[in-house]
């Protein structure tokens, strides 16, 4: 790996840290208080959480991705892992069938080792954890076993934006790379289309955590992959549903200018969107140029935009083309 860059988890693995972090994270597994909704569910006898998930390790798929940002997904892919179920319940959510829905397979936490190193072999630059929240002491317990096998690569905590800071602060020195959502500044819309009344300021705290953590970006200087730093994802609604100028404006009042914004246009009416008529349709190029007017005019000009308005684009294009030369 260009600039011989070490993943931290590695050093928290040499000094016998991840076993001490993951016998932490097992005590908030059962009662349940791993996500912000701490409902409490006794996991460990089968009981399941308001995330839908019990004592069993789900798993919907794992592939070399593609389709995410630039820096993620890189010239070979992203080591992408789709755990089932999710502390939140998005009317819109893509991925509702196994977020949602539930689809999935069980697996054992060797099984997850594996897959990690299978990815690793397979040429990913990173192993992507997609809402790995709810099972955040399954995954640290495989990344335990993974390491001692050759795992050598960064991890991106690839999340909603709906965690606990508590359960961040014990996670420092492990992901080096954290992608989550801002979906929200609003507590109606938060509720009305993700069944959480908390999420803009349980969001914010989290990624003000996961900032401080991870503050000092590092790229492959030959690649422009993503060694470590943080990067905010903010999906356009239609009618700003999302809040988006307020979230913008307090992104940078709160982290400045140098954080990198993933501004996402895909926005599909999916799922159970179709009956909320407020985002019952795609944006229009007009909204998601309101939205990226107030982001230059605020001079968050680090990141990616979506120019193609559509899924066909994914995860867009950089906004400024010359930083990774």
């Amino acid at each position: 790996m260009a600039n011989k860059y070490s993943p931290s988890y590695i050093h928290l693995y040499k000094i016998g840290e991840l076993k001490s972090i993951t016998k932490q994270l097992w005590q908030l597994f059962s009662p349940c208080r791993l996500c912000p909704r701490e409902c409490g569910a006794n996991r460990s006898v089968g009981e399941k959480g308001l995330c839908g998930s019990d004592d069993k390790l789900k798993i919907a798929g794992y592939m070399l991705h593609r389709g995410e940002e630039p820096p993620i997904s890189g010239t070979r892919g992203s080591g992408t892992i789709f755990f089932s179920n999710c502390p939140l319940k998005c009317v819109f959510c893509q991925n509702y069938n196994f977020s949602q829905c539930g689809e999935g397979e069980d697996y054992s936490i060797s099984d997850l080792a594996k897959m990690m190193l299978e990815l690793q072999k397979m040429g990913a630059h990173n192993i992507n954890l997609v809402t790995p929240e709810h099972y955040i002491p399954h995954i640290i317990s495989a990344l335990d076993i993974a390491v001692s096998n050759g795992l050598s690569i960064p991890i991106v905590y690839n999340s909603s934006g709906y965690a606990r800071v508590e359960v961040l602060r014990l996670l420092e020195g492990i992901f080096d790379i954290y992608l989550p959502d801002i979906k929200y500044s609003s507590r109606y819309w938060s509720s009305r289309l993700s069944s959480v009344t908390d999420y803009p300021k349980t969001s914010r705290a989290a990624v003000l955590e996961m900032h401080r953590q991870v503050s000092d970006y590092i790229f492959d200087s030959k690649t422009g992959v993503i060694l470590r730093g943080l990067i905010i994802r903010h999906l356009v609604l239609p009618e700003d549903a999302s809040g988006s100028f307020s979230t913008l404006s307090w992104i940078r009042e709160n982290l400045g200018k140098e954080v990198f914004i993933s501004l996402m246009s895909q926005y599909m009416p999916v799922f159970r969107s179709r009956q909320f008529e407020e985002i019952n349709r795609r944006i229009t190029v007009e909204e998601y140029k309101r939205v990226q007017n107030w982001a230059i005019s605020l001079g968050l000009e680090k990141g990616w935009w979506q120019e193609g308005y559509g899924l066909d684009s994914l995860a867009g294009e950089r906004i400024r083309e010359e930083f990774f030369r």
